[in-house]
């Protein structure tokens, strides 16, 4: 088998040993229905609140307004549209980003072929949505914002306390769509004035099919899923539990401040010896307030999906944008919107680093990717006239 570099961990990520182990018993041991009360069930439910204990530490919040999903997608279905329809009576007006996960935006353009209007804000370069932007975008029948914490394809970081502080003097609800973010950069939902965040357990080493949303106390919307009584009448459905008591927002809380330093390390040096090596290369995002181990350049006169599929020969796997919309003919969503033109769009690519990367892995990458891109100029004709004209 080929050396494999694997530089995608903001598309999933390996689940950990440590959470496997915690898994399995749950399938052919304790595999009680949390929702029976004979006391073999009880070891279900108790590692339940175990999880949701911990997911709630990892956010800074109070175990009872975590609530199990199956990922986090249907986090923000129900949150965005479970809002809409109980605080329509305040309103009809949503705020939002052009830079959103679709799993936010299509579920607002949902939203607006049921009568609702979506305002969807402009980032500026660096892929940040300003304060002033969202407080000019403020109505009389705003009733709620959704802003994600961190941007999956170019990792920029956004100022969510400063959006959730202006909602919260607006009395309107703030809504982030955390995948990209949990376990990996400090969360408080408290002191960053979120009314609603949604996670997802495969981004942070846990299993597939796993998410949460956190509700604060006081919100009243009803579920997007209904039936059963499960995860206190707001989510019906047996909850995942061998997924869920995987521990894996645990061991993100454990190891976040050592995992965080090494991916920025190898990030930092990665960017730095690209934009030195390659010409016509430059970053997306913004430099220095972006997640740890994003990386996202755009490479001119090349075309990207050629650049990942000779990337993929030489056993180096990474993402032209969100493994989601993987196949799409588009330029991505979220580097027209901070500006980009499609032909510079186009020649992107995205590297998410994760903790078992290693320099010499780096080192590798970046002598592919010199080698590759003057392989696919040498056959691009517009490159050939461009540097002809500039000798």
């Amino acid at each position: 088998m080929k050396q494999m570099i694997y530089l995608d961990h903001a598309a999933t990520t390996a689940v950990r040993p440590e959470v496997l182990d915690a898994m399995i018993p749950y399938f052919s041991q304790k595999y009680g229905n949390p929702s029976s009360i004979y006391d073999f069930a009880s070891i279900s439910k108790t590692a339940l609140r175990t999880a949701r204990n911990a997911v709630a530490s990892l956010i800074g919040a109070d175990e009872r307004d975590i609530y199990f999903t199956g990922g986090g997608s249907e986090a923000d279905n129900w949150a965005i549209k479970c809002c809409a329809e109980s605080y329509s009576s305040k309103g009809r007006h949503i705020i939002t980003s052009k830079i959103e996960h679709h799993a936010v935006l299509y579920t607002c353009q949902y939203l607006e072929r049921c009568g609702y209007t979506v305002t969807y804000l402009t980032p500026n370069e660096l892929g940040i949505i300003t304060p002033q932007a969202l407080q000019a975008a403020i109505r009389p029948g705003t009733i709620l914002v959704s802003i994600m914490t961190a941007n999956n394809e170019i990792g920029t970081i956004q100022p969510i306390q400063k959006l959730g502080q202006i909602c919260k003097e607006h009395n309107i609800l703030f809504h982030t769509d955390a995948v990209q973010a949990l376990g990996q950069i400090p969360l408080d939902v408290k002191q960053m004035n979120i009314d609603l965040l949604s996670g997802s357990a495969h981004k942070l080493q846990g299993q597939k099919g796993v998410g949460c949303l956190y509700i604060r106390p006081g919100i009243s919307i009803g579920p997007l899923i209904h039936g059963g009584g499960q995860e206190r009448h707001r989510r019906a459905g047996t909850e995942n539990v061998p997924g869920i008591v995987g521990k894996a927002a645990e061991l993100a809380l454990t190891h976040m401040d050592e995992k965080s330093e090494k991916e920025k390390k190898l990030r930092d040096y990665f960017i730095q010896s690209v934009l030195e090596r390659i010409p016509f290369s430059r970053l997306n995002g913004c430099p220095k307030n972006r997640l740890p181990g994003n990386v996202n350049f755009s490479f001119q006169f090349i075309d990207g999906e050629s650049l990942l599929i000779m990337l993929d020969m030489e056993g180096i796997c990474a993402s032209s944008g969100s493994a989601c919309t993987s196949g799409s003919v588009d330029p991505s969503h979220v580097l027209t919107a901070i500006g980009l033109p499609d032909e510079i769009a186009r020649g992107s690519i995205r590297f998410t680093i994760g903790e078992e990367n290693t320099k010499e892995e780096i080192d590798y990458v970046i002598d592919k990717l010199d080698s590759i891109i003057s392989r696919l100029r040498s056959m691009n004709p517009v490159y050939q006239t461009f540097t002809s004209k500039s000798r």
